[in-house]
């Protein structure tokens, strides 16, 4: 039997995997410059959480959750999103809620069963980030200012921010019946799924992206005309404090996002270079899931980044990949010194040092070639620089790689260390 990667997924490999370690550490180093620390989720939670938070009339539920019952017959579901999973640790978590705000974000897998296509997978990954416990604008605009700034430092300089307001539990009844009514006079002109959505959530035909249905949709009312004064208010204060920031939003009427717990604000960041599927990330705020989760009121707003179009929008892999080019190979002269080409390169990666931030790439042979071979192998990965075992009297031989020449003898490890990581900050690192 021939086994294959299941359909609507893909394996990520090297250099795009190289790449991909690249992004997340540099999500992760603007997200904790923003104060944001790491939670970590199991992959499945129980199935109700989804349906009440996601939205029972979401497609996300109607059609994409993977659900199983366990031995026990309890129905589970692979997490289709990041947000209720977080929320959810949130309330178990004494700790968290006596932060005030609690600034925490996610990385990793998702999983919905969608129609595959270009970009859009059956297993995805996202880059999320929650702040809860802060119903001002300023908080609005902090959330999409840090997701802006994710993108321009893994290569995206140049986004289109997408920014609306959906209203609160005052104004969004009055909307939604406005929808409700307008696209009551279209109904024979809506696909089935959207006829379905007119019964159950109005809302979200608007969300729709059958092209037929577009000039149905281009005409409904707009929820800004809807809007209560304390939202039109917010919405007013988010625009002045993103142009404050020097972030050019547009105001996107028809934007309604996925999921139904989003109230006010919503956004979404669009690359110039991924044609159709070209939103990145997006998010919104969500001022009653917490409540409905069984907590106390707890305004929150967050957001998630797609990493699958993120890799594709930010340029893909970069030649070679990350760690491309190892800063040195070992080789050792004479079969006996396997162990010693080990111990050596051991020390000179420096890993077990817990003052080690950037350890040195080195490798050594494990196939036990001769050191002639073991020079090609380092050739051909790339190695800049070879260094000799055992040492000699004189100390550690090495051979620039590069400029195809002997070094001056290095008398100790660390002195060998130090020469080794003078070369590399002189060359430039390649992550």
């Amino acid at each position: 039997m021939k086994f294959q990667v299941p359909r609507g997924t893909r394996d990520i490999l090297p250099p795009d995997s190289d790449r991909w370690a690249e992004i997340e550490d540099q999500a992760r180093r603007i997200l904790g410059s923003y104060g944001y620390r790491e939670v970590r989720t199991p992959i499945f939670e129980a199935t109700e959480l989804f349906v009440r938070s996601v939205g029972e009339s979401t497609d996300i539920v109607r059609k994409e959750l993977y659900t199983f019952e366990d031995r026990k017959g309890r129905s589970l579901t692979l997490r289709p999103e990041g947000t209720a999973p977080l929320v959810r640790a949130y309330l178990e978590s004494p700790a968290l809620r006596q932060e005030t705000p609690a600034r925490l974000c996610y990385l990793g897998p998702m999983f919905r069963y969608e129609r595959p296509q270009a970009g859009r997978y059956r297993q995805f990954w996202q880059i999320g980030a929650e702040l809860l416990g802060s119903k001002e604008p300023s908080a609005d605009a902090e959330m999409i200012d840090l997701l802006v700034s994710i993108m321009r430092a893994v290569g995206l300089p140049n986004v289109k921010v997408l920014l609306n307001s959906l209203g609160d539990a005052a104004c969004r009844p009055v909307y939604r019946e406005r929808v409700r009514d307008y696209f009551g006079r279209h109904l024979d002109r809506l696909c089935e799924d959207d006829r379905e959505r007119w019964k159950t959530n109005p809302l979200r035909i608007l969300d729709c992206k059958i092209p037929a249905c577009q000039p149905i949709l281009a005409e409904a009312p707009s929820v800004l005309d809807a809007l209560c004064d304390d939202c039109r208010a917010h919405f007013a204060a988010v625009q002045e404090a993103l142009r404050a920031l020097g972030i050019d939003a547009e105001v996107a009427p028809r934007l309604v996002r996925g999921l139904d717990y989003y109230t006010r604000t919503v956004f979404e960041v669009h690359a110039a270079n991924l044609g159709a599927q070209s939103a990145v990330g997006g998010g919104g705020r969500y001022d009653q899931l917490v409540q409905e989760l069984g907590g106390p009121e707890t305004p929150s707003i967050g957001f998630s980044i797609g990493t699958d179009r993120l890799h594709t929008a930010a340029g893909g892999s970069r030649p070679g990949g990350a760690l491309a080019a190892p800063d040195a190979f070992v080789v050792a002269r004479q079969p006996e010194a396997a162990s010693e080409a080990l111990i050596v390169a051991r020390a000179l990666r420096g890993v077990q040092d817990p003052g080690e931030v950037r350890p040195l790439r080195v490798l050594t042979d494990v196939q036990g070639r001769s050191a002639s071979s073991q020079m090609k192998v380092a050739s051909r990965v790339g190695a800049k620089h070879v260094v000799f075992v055992p040492r000699d009297a004189g100390g550690f031989a090495v051979r620039d790689m590069v400029a195809g020449k002997d070094e001056m003898k290095q008398p100790d490890l660390d002195a060998l260390r130090i020469w080794l990581r003078a070369h590399r900050a002189a060359g430039g690192e390649s992550r």
